[in-house]
């Protein structure tokens, strides 16, 4: 069940979802703009076996943390808590402004959370829900914790490379964020985690740290840092290891999959979406997805499609069970299991 302290006051501390955010760049980029810059037909395709039709990429002048800053600003308003009372911010990114520092000081500074600490999370793709993890153990466990701020950004657009049709009509910008803060009943209430790090050289970008650090001779040799698929994946790989994931973290939480709400899964492909549904012996309605009109936008794409559900009135009612479901590249993977508990 729900990881729980006494805080000062001996009062049960529960971590709660308070509010949520979500941003994506003005510039839309459908299919027939990517056939063009491909050079190649690969939208028919693309609808039909992944269900993306369009994305969205970010302006030169903008960077991973402006993306953050404005879902967080969004989140933080709807929660009414203002940024000097935020106490962490967690960020979630494989984009990063940076190699270093980290993204999450640039958007503590940006956000004007003066009094907050913060630090960065990069699990890739399942960064965002690992990251979830984290602020709301934090939040059951440090009496003097009131606000965490978790938010994750995806600028994969600055690291594709044109020429290669497996990644380049996939990735997309955006950014999702929660607030996080206390309560008088449960809001998280388990989660799993795993890795199979044998998958660590299969995809990701691989120029520009310490293993292949951006010489001119790298830069020569393997081109300027790049999302790049260098190994295939089991195709079945999400649908096998999935199911065990989620039953693990129900079995924690005491519930079943007929008690789960809705479910969140990784916006990359909305077959596997539908796949995942049809294994669990669940509704379709039960899920939402966005990869349709956003594209795939990395750690935060679970974060935007709950702010998505909820702001087209499909989302979760007082009392209601939300579960997160995510892997990347490495691959992690990270589920979360949530009790809905804020009245609109």
């Amino acid at each position: 069940m729900a990881t729980i302290s006494k805080d000062e006051n001996h009062m049960t501390r529960y971590a709660q979802i308070l509010a949520t955010g979500s941003y994506v760049p003005e510039r839309v980029v459908t299919n027939a703009e990517m056939d063009e810059l491909l050079g190649e037909e690969t939208s028919d395709w693309l609808i039909e076996n992944v269900g993306i039709r369009e994305r969205h990429w970010m302006s030169p002048e903008q960077t991973t943390s402006d993306l953050i800053v404005s879902a967080s600003q969004k989140a933080l308003e709807r929660a009414g808590v203002k940024p000097e009372e935020l106490d962490l911010v967690i960020i979630s990114t494989d984009t990063p402004d940076y190699i270093s520092p980290g993204t999450s000081v640039v958007v503590q500074h940006k956000l004007g959370a003066v009094n907050s600490g913060s630090y960065d999370v990069n699990s890739a793709c399942a960064g965002w829900v690992t990251a979830l993890d984290q602020g709301a153990r934090y939040i059951a466990t440090e009496a003097d914790m009131r606000y965490i701020l978790v938010a994750g950004g995806y600028g994969m657009s600055r690291f594709l490379d044109l020429s290669d049709k497996k990644t380049a009509d996939l990735f997309a910008d955006g950014a999702g964020a929660v607030v996080l803060g206390t309560g008088d009943e449960p809001g998280f209430l388990a989660s799993k985690l795993l890795a199979k790090g044998e998958y660590h050289d299969s995809l990701g970008i691989y120029t520009g740290g310490a293993f292949r650090p951006s010489t001119p001779e790298n830069l020569k040799l393997y081109g300027e840092p790049k999302v790049e698929f260098v190994k295939k994946f089991p195709r079945t790989f999400n649908t096998e290891y999935w199911p065990k994931l989620i039953r693990e973290a129900l079995h924690k939480a005491e519930l079943t999959v007929d008690d789960i709400d809705l479910y969140l899964f990784t916006q990359l492909n909305l077959r596997t979406i539908e796949q995942m549904m049809e294994i669990l012996n669940q509704p379709i309605e039960k899920t939402h997805w966005v990869m349709d009109k956003w594209g795939y936008t990395g750690s935060p794409c679970v974060a935007m499609a709950l702010d998505d559900a909820i702001s087209q009135g499909r989302g979760p009612k007082p009392g209601d069970h939300i579960l997160f479901c995510t892997s990347g590249g490495g691959i992690s993977m990270a589920v979360s299991i949530w009790r809905w508990t804020q009245h609109s």
